[in-house]
């Protein structure tokens, strides 16, 4: 922030054309408290960022367990049968990730972003994978 302050102070010595661009600049810089910035970031809030982009990702708090039931949102790795018989049909047997023809008895389901990283069990976020793909991605995102 410091620095930042500096390239706006450079700014106003250079001179800013646009009268209403520099009063905004020169309210910046007066009003600028370094004392008002600490020194080292706040991690208090990390366990509320994004593991998989990095911000803090809303998945955080619209899946917050206190303001909905789990009904409501899915959470749990349970995936409802009639969603499972409309995933296997929409991917038409096929491994989505190494595009094998699977048997019945082969198909599992993998989440495309894990349940520990904020997904849901709802269909859009299900594909039809193939035992090896499904342990070799594992709790990873891969689009």
């Amino acid at each position: 922030m410091v620095a930042h302050n500096e390239m706006l102070q450079q700014q106003l010595r250079d001179g800013i054309d646009d009268e209403t661009r520099r009063l905004l600049v020169q309210e910046m810089v007066d009003a600028f408290d370094p004392n008002a910035y600490p020194e080292e970031p706040d991690h208090t809030n990390d366990e509320k960022a994004c593991s998989v982009f990095g911000h803090f990702c809303p998945v955080f708090f619209t899946n917050e367990p206190l303001t909905e039931t789990q009904e409501l949102r899915r959470m749990g790795r349970k995936i409802a049968r009639s969603t499972m018989l409309r995933v296997v049909r929409r991917d038409n047997n096929q491994c989505q990730i190494c595009g094998k023809v699977l048997r019945d008895d082969e198909i599992e389901f993998d989440h495309i972003i894990p349940i520990g990283k904020g997904g849901s069990s709802e269909e859009h976020n299900i594909r039809v994978a193939c035992f090896d793909c499904n342990r070799r991605k594992s709790d990873e995102y891969e689009p």
